[in-house]
C-alpha cells in the first residue's frame, strides 16, 4: 500500500469516528453562514419597505427578524465551532492513543529507524494536524452552504449576478486545491525536519552528562544547531508556500468581488434592480469573500493534513520485528523454559532445558552473543536454526503480549522514567501487589533514603538524579517487582559495590523462590547464589556445573568470572 493511500485512510478513519461531532457542528455553522448570507437581505428589504417608503411598524418588525436572525447565526457559530473542535481534539487524541499503541506494541519495530523525537513529533504535531481536518471540514462544509446561499440569493435578485456566482466559486475551489499542492509537499518536507531535530535534541538532553564529561559541548551545540537550521529553512519554505498561495486566493477572490460589484453596479445604471436589491446584492458581494476564503483555509488544511497522515500511516503500518503467534500459555505458567538448537548470530547449536523455579547462572565470554541470547529469549528477534519453548510451546506461537505476560527478559540498559521511585518498581507489578519484598530484595530502600520523600520522591527523567549503581537497583526491583513466571536478567549490578552485590544476590534468590529465573552475568556472588551454571564460549554450551566447581575446574570460566 503507497504511503498516499494508506494516509487517505488515516484520514477517513480520523473524520468517521467523529461523524456525528462533524454533522452537528457542519449544520450548526450552515445555520450561520445562512444567517450572515440573509443578513444584507433583510436589509435590503428593509430599505425597501421600511426606508423608501416610511413605516414605523415595519421598520419594527423587520428589525425583530434581524435581530432573531444575528442571535440565530451567533449561536450557530459559538456551538457549531464547539463541536468542531471537539471532533478536531477527539480525534487528535485517538491517533495519539494509536501511534503510542503502536510504538509500545509487544511485536516492536515502529521504532526502528525513527529517533524519539521522530515519534512524539508523530504523535503530538502530526496527530493535531490531521484532527484539524474535523474542524476544517466542519467550517468547509458550511461555507459551501453560504456561497450557495448567497449565489442563491443573488439569482433571486438578479439572475446574471447569481450564474456569475455560481460559475465563479467552483473554479475558485478547483484554483485552490491546485494551489495546495505545493504546500502539501513542502509540509511533509517540514514536518521531516522538525521530527529530525527533535529526534537529535532528545538525545543530547539525554546525553548531557556524557557530553559534559567528554568536553564536547560545542559539538554538540553545533550539531543541533545544523539540525535545527535545516528545520527553521524547511518550515520557512513551507511557510512561504502557504502565503503565497494565501495570497493567490485572496488576489484571486478581490478580483472575483471586484467582477461581481462590476457587474452589479451595471445593472443598478440600467434600472434592472431597485436600491433595495443594490444594497443586497452589495452586501451579498461583501459577504461572499468569507465563505470562499474559508475554503481556501480548507485546501491548506487538507494538504497539511494529507503530508501528517502518510507519516502517521508509515508508523501505523511500520513491521514488526517478529510474526506474532496466537497462542496463550498455560495459566499460571509452569515456568520451564527449554533451548533446542538454538543457533543465531554467533551462537550454534545452543541446547539448554531451565527447570521450573530453577536459579540458573549463564556465564557468556562474548558480549555480541549474550545480546543475541537475550533477544532471542525476549523475541526481539526469531532464530535461525532451532526454537526456543515455554512450558512445552515455542514461543513463535505464543502472542506477544502473552508471551510477556509470562516471560521478562530485563536487560542491563534498561531505562527509568520521570516519576517518584515508587512508580518506577510498580510500572509493571500486578495490581493491588506489595512491592516491597521486590524493593528489599534490589537494596531500594539505600537509594530511597537518599532521596527527599523517600519512595515518593522524583528521580528525574531517565533516572537523572541517580547514579548508575541506583539506577540499576531501581531497574532490578522493577522487574522483581513484575512477578513473571520466567525472568531473565542481565548484569543488574555491574555499578554497585560488592557488599550490596552480595545482599542483592541474596535478596534475588529469596524474592523468586519457586519461580524461575535466569540471571547472564559474569559476576561470581550472583554465580554463586544460583543451583547451576552455564558456560557458553565461542557460541556454544563448553561446560555446565555449580559456580564453585567451574572456578575450581575451568581455566576459560575462572577467567571469565574472576578477571
Amino acid at each position: 500500500m503507497g504511503a498516499d493511500t494508506a494516509g487517505r485512510g488515516v484520514i477517513r478513519r480520523a473524520v468517521a469516528g467523529q461523524r456525528r461531532d462533524v454533522a452537528v457542528g457542519a449544520a450548526l455553522g450552515v445555520c450561520h453562514q445562512t444567517g450572515e448570507a440573509l443578513v444584507p437581505v433583510l436589509i435590503g428589504l428593509i430599505v425597501d419597505r421600511a426606508v423608501v417608503r416610511p413605516d414605523g411598524g415595519a421598520l419594527a418588525l423587520w428589525l425583530v427578524v434581524l435581530a432573531v436572525v444575528y442571535a440565530m447565526l451567533s449561536h450557530g457559530f459559538r456551538f457549531g465551532a464547539r463541536a468542531g473542535e471537539r471532533a478536531a481534539e477527539q480525534a487528535a487524541h485517538q491517533l495519539r492513543l494509536d501511534v503510542v499503541r503502536r510504538v509500545l506494541a509487544p511485536h516492536g519495530g515502529a521504532e526502528a529507524g525513527r529517533p524519539p523525537g521522530a515519534l512524539v513529533n508523530v504523535a503530538t504535531e502530526d496527530a493535531r494536524r490531521v484532527g484539524a481536518l474535523n474542524m476544517a471540514l466542519t467550517l468547509g462544509i458550511a461555507a459551501i452552504v453560504g456561497v450557495v446561499a448567497g449565489a442563491v440569493l443573488l439569482l433571486r435578485a438578479s439572475v446574471p449576478l447569481g450564474l456569475l456566482v455560481l460559475i465563479g466559486a467552483p473554479v475558485l475551489m478547483a484554483l485552490g486545491h491546485y494551489l495546495a499542492r505545493p504546500l502539501e509537499h513542502r509540509s511533509e518536507a517540514e514536518q521531516e525536519r522538525a521530527a529530525h531535530a527533535s529526534g537529535v535534541a532528545a538525545d543530547l538532553v539525554a546525553g548531557v552528562r556524557v557530553l559534559k564529561g567528554l568536553r564536547a559541548e560545542s559539538a554538540a551545540v553545533a550539531r543541533y544547531r545544523s539540525t535545527s537550521q535545516a528545520s527553521r529553512e524547511a518550515n520557512v519554505r513551507a511557510a512561504r508556500a502557504a502565503a503565497l498561495q494565501t495570497g493567490l486566493m485572496l488576489t484571486l477572490t478581490g478580483a472575483f468581488i471586484a467582477l461581481v460589484a462590476l457587474v452589479g453596479g451595471r445593472l443598478v445604471l440600467s434600472g434592472s434592480i431597485g436600491l433595495g436589491a443594490l444594497v443586497s446584492a452589495v452586501g451579498l458581494a461583501l459577504f461572499l469573500p468569507g465563505p470562499i476564503a474559508v475554503l481556501a483555509w480548507v485546501g491548506a488544511e487538507l494538504a497539511k493534513a494529507r503530508a501528517s497522515a502518510a507519516r502517521i500511516a508509515d508508523v501505523l503500518a511500520a513491521p514488526g520485528e517478529t510474526a506474532g503467534g496466537t497462542t496463550e500459555p498455560a495459566a499460571p505458567s509452569a515456568g520451564e523454559l527449554r533451548l533446542h538448537g538454538l543457533g543465531h548470530a554467533g551462537l550454534h547449536g545452543i541446547d539448554l532445558t531451565v527447570r521450573p523455579g530453577e536459579h540458573l547462572g549463564i556465564v557468556v565470554t562474548d558480549t555480541a552473543d549474550a545480546a543475541t541470547l537475550l533477544h532471542c529469549l525476549a523475541r526481539r528477534c526469531d532464530p535461525d536454526r532451532g526454537r526456543v519453548e515455554l512450558d512445552g510451546t515455542p514461543v513463535t506461537e505464543l502472542a506477544p503480549a502473552a508471551l510477556r505476560s509470562a516471560l521478562l527478559v530485563a536487560e542491563h540498559d534498561a531505562q527509568l522514567f520521570d516519576g517518584t521511585l515508587l512508580d518506577n518498581v510498580t510500572a509493571a507489578a500486578p495490581a493491588g501487589a506489595d512491592p516491597q519484598p521486590a524493593m528489599d530484595a534490589a537494596a531500594v530502600d539505600e537509594v530511597a533514603a537518599t532521596l527527599p520523600g523517600g519512595t515518593s520522591g522524583r528521580i528525574g527523567e531517565r533516572g537523572s538524579s541517580l547514579s548508575g549503581g541506583q539506577r540499576q537497583r531501581v531497574a532490578l526491583a522493577r522487574a522483581l517487582a513484575a512477578d513473571r513466571s520466567v525472568l531473565v536478567v542481565h548484569d543488574p549490578t555491574t555499578a554497585v559495590d560488592a557488599a550490596t552485590e552480595a545482599r542483592i544476590a541474596t535478596g534475588i534468590r529469596r524474592a523468586r523462590t519457586g519461580r524461575t529465573t535466569v540471571l547472564v552475568t559474569s559476576s561470581p556472588a550472583l554465580l554463586a547464589a544460583t543451583d547451576r551454571v552455564v558456560l557458553i564460549d565461542g557460541g556454544t554450551i563448553t561446560a555446565e556445573a555449580p559456580h564453585e566447581d567451574l572456578v575450581r575446574d575451568h581455566p576459560v570460566y575462572r577467567t571469565a568470572v574472576l578477571t
